[in-house]
């Protein structure tokens, strides 16, 4: 975003695509809500990407600008991944127009419409230059558009396909049956969700669940992609160990720390099982929590960022699953066969701590995570 450009929108009058704010105060509640009702609205309009432009009365157009230091890409982001459902690819930049400093929201077309608030379940749309809630038959219009929803393949706007592993891609393609190279490389990957084309400028970027399955350095663009290991029972190795990296490498390289901080009579195979589910099931779209395994004397924890979904009571046949792109990937890369086993989830779980104590399910609403509590090492030492 340049100067050159915002003198183009500042032409323009304010419609489904185009919303200009004198001020936004995201340290409020109200300007939390405003923000993500607004970028909700516009997102589920028509026309391709949308822009917020913060700093303009939007009457007169006036250009009156803003204090920069007010304004954290970070926690722009992160109110709209906690409040949209799902989350909305969005960007924030800074332009300097006759001396006045201005910020520019742009909303991106993800191909995830529609969208609506957490907080309340609505699904907004711009009505010219008027935020409304949307009409049945719009709301219908949209679902139509996009029956193959998968969360895994909103686009992470900044990213860059360059972070990808080719050798994990080029097997995945390979037990597929399919063969790839140089040529058709990246029309098969944009085909299969592993990455997206932004047709407004024709750039490439990787998908959510291209970054999770296909990457080793996704961290750089998904931070939240992790799994923190609290270390309380063995010395010799550190008390907090922080895992990251492709799905299926993280949950290798967890497995070989567990043989290092467990006592080798500890039914770690069940607790394998619960990490498995939770890189397998979490809400990727939490942007703001991250896989957490507390080992204690006391007890073993496995939590997981998101409830389970539909769920009325904790039983293997009564919750939807989430993430299936994430699990016909995952299928077709894991040489262990871990994802394909029978007998696994949590009868397995319970049934390997039968000698040694009940193991606990906690799916917590009010927090939305899912949690596994396990005896703690005290009686295996």
């Amino acid at each position: 975003m340049d100067a050159k450009k915002i003198s183009i929108l500042l032409k323009r009058d304010e419609g489904t695509k185009l919303d200009f704010k004198l001020k936004i105060d995201i340290l409020l509640e109200s300007g939390k809500k405003e923000l993500a009702k607004d970028v909700c609205a516009i997102a589920n309009s028509r026309g391709g990407r949308g822009y917020i432009v913060i700093g303009v009365e939007d009457k007169t157009k006036r250009v009156v600008g803003i204090n920069v230091d007010e304004f954290m890409e970070e926690q722009f982001q992160q109110i709209i991944s906690s409040r949209c459902e799902p989350p909305i690819p969005i960007s924030l930049d800074f332009v300097i127009y006759k001396s006045k400093r201005l910020a520019i929201i742009t909303i991106y077309d993800g191909g995830q419409k529609p969208y609506q608030l957490r907080e309340n379940g609505a699904f907004y749309i711009r009505r010219g230059s008027t935020t409304d809630t949307m009409r049945k038959d719009e709301l219908i219009s949209c679902l139509q558009e996009n029956l193959s929803l998968n969360i895994e393949t909103m686009p992470l706007i900044n990213s860059d396909i360059n972070s990808l592993d080719l050798n994990i891609v080029n097997k995945y393609f390979l037990n597929k049956g399919i063969l790839i190279n140089d040529d058709n490389r990246l029309g098969f990957m944009d085909n299969a969700g592993i990455t997206f084309v932004e047709r407004d400028y024709n750039k490439r970027v990787v998908t959510l669940g291209g970054l999770l399955v296909f990457s080793q350095i996704n961290s750089i663009y998904i931070p939240h992609n992790m799994i923190k290991i609290v270390n309380k029972v063995n010395n010799k190795i550190e008390e907090v160990i922080i895992v990251q990296g492709s799905l299926l490498d993280m949950l290798d390289r967890v497995e070989e720390l567990f043989k290092g901080i467990f006592p080798i009579n500890y039914p770690i195979v069940a607790v394998h099982e619960a990490v498995k589910n939770a890189i397998l099931y979490r809400d990727y779209t939490m942007f703001y929590k991250e896989i957490e395994i507390a080992i204690n004397y006391n007890s073993v924890s496995v939590i997981s960022p998101g409830n389970l979904l539909f769920s009325t009571k904790i039983n293997a046949h009564n919750y939807s699953k989430r993430n299936m792109w994430i699990y016909d990937k995952l299928i077709a890369l894991d040489d262990k066969k871990r994802f394909v086993k029978s007998g696994k989830g949590f009868a397995f779980i319970s049934k390997a701590f039968i000698k040694y104590g009940k193991v606990i399910f906690v799916d917590t609403k009010e927090d939305n995570s899912f949690k596994v509590i396990f005896p703690g090492i005290k009686n295996f030492i």
